[in-house]
């Protein structure tokens, strides 16, 4: 009984002492912007015919569906076309402030409301990628994802060195932000744009509310005890969304695999040979001509296809297998993005895998690359110092930054 506490309390001392896996949370939060940012400039052109006046899916009708599903989409706040332009490009910015780590918690918030409004527009615009971006875009907003690798995580370092100086640090740039955003909550609120469903007013309320108690708090609390209860409650709602996002990330493999089992195309392992020889799905003909053209081929990829999709969940208990499963799923969706040409897919998927990217992988990877912005940046200037190493950092140390 004592052992089983001690092992209890160790696990609850785990959760709300640090935010775990933040290489990970780094990494998916990169991989996600990156490609929801990559999409919005590819379609830049067609902008307009996807999710703007001049689709097939009108205006009229995406408001009807939305009041019968509940779903939330700036976009129907108005149907003029300077405010799809305008909110187009704010779900550019907020994409690349999230790719950047800038302001990290506003920008994920901002960047969720992109991807719903977008998304929810056009609904039948879209591919399962856009599906684990609608998800994962509301889970990053419960992440302390700006830890390493973000200038909120350069801007927390230099903050505390310049308070180990003994100098006055003060952030302008978070309180009006924070005021811009809560002028925008209010008049939405009041003129009735957030009327329709309440989960996404209720979460947008909450976080602009706690983003200013973090920040007075911060500033006027005399003791440490209000801002270590608030470390342990955003520790808590990491850890949580984190988990959330693997098992979100298995569900999606392991119910791909079953499903796949039930079909007699994946049965008698065909199913891969069809969407090669479809016009949508051949980029490069030649290519899919030269993989479909072996029944050994076809036969293996298909098998092997289910095979790891319904065993990815199982290896996780398992070191070793589960990165050589990594290895294969990612590499299967790179061939993937390349002979079906669904790019966007791939990079979604890519990203769900890379959280159970092992930790010490990821730290040698930002370090090849910081060695690889120092290289390139002392080219330029011999008297630029090399960058600093991640152990140098303040990583765990960012807050609920706005």
């Amino acid at each position: 009984m004592n052992r089983l506490s001690l092992v209890f309390s160790r696990g609850i001392a785990r959760a709300t002492e640090a935010a775990l896996g933040p290489y990970q949370s780094a990494v998916i939060r990169i991989g996600f912007a990156g490609t929801w940012l990559l999409f919005l400039l590819r379609e830049y052109p067609h902008r307009r015919e996807l999710y703007g006046p001049s689709g097939p899916w009108g205006w009229r009708l995406a408001q009807q569906l939305v009041a019968d599903n509940h779903a939330f989409s700036a976009l129907l706040w108005s149907d003029a076309t300077a405010w799809f332009e305008c909110f187009y490009l704010l779900a550019i910015l907020a994409s690349a402030a999230l790719l950047l780590g800038w302001r990290t918690r506003t920008a994920s918030v901002l960047f969720m409301v992109g991807v719903l409004s977008l998304q929810n527009r056009s609904v039948f615009v879209g591919d399962g990628g856009d599906n684990v971006l609608h998800l994962m875009s509301f889970y990053l907003v419960f992440t302390r994802c700006g830890q390493v690798w973000s200038l909120d995580a350069r801007r927390a370092a230099r903050a505390e060195a310049a308070r180990m100086r003994g100098e006055n640090v003060a952030d302008r740039a978070g309180p009006v932000l924070w005021a811009v955003l809560g002028l925008a909550l209010v008049t939405a609120t009041l003129t009735g744009r957030l009327d329709n469903g309440w989960l996404i007013p209720a979460l947008l309320w909450t976080v602009w509310v706690v983003l200013g108690l973090w920040w007075l708090v911060g500033r006027r609390a005399k003791s440490p005890e209000p801002r270590i209860l608030l470390d342990v409650i955003a520790n808590v709602l990491h850890n949580g969304a984190l988990l959330v996002i693997m098992a979100e990330a298995c569900l999606i493999y392991a119910t791909a695999g079953w499903y796949k089992i039930q079909g007699s195309r994946w049965q008698d392992g065909t199913a891969v040979y069809y969407p090669l020889h479809l016009d949508y799905f051949t980029p490069w003909p030649g290519l899919a001509d030269l993989m479909s053209a072996s029944g050994t081929i076809m036969l293996v990829v298909a098998y092997g296809t289910v095979m790891v999709q319904v065993a990815f969940p199982f290896t996780l208990f398992n070191r070793r297998a589960k990165n050589v499963l990594l290895v294969l799923m990612m590499t299967e969706h790179a061939v993937i993005a390349v002979v079906l040409g669904l790019p966007f897919f791939s990079l979604a998927m890519i990203t769900a895998d890379a959280v159970f990217l092992p930790t010490s992988f990821l730290r040698r990877l930002g370090d090849l690359a910081a060695r690889a912005r120092g290289r390139i940046v002392r080219s330029g200037d011999p008297l630029v110092p090399p960058p600093r190493s991640p152990e140098e950092s303040t990583a765990g140390r960012v807050g609920f930054t706005a």
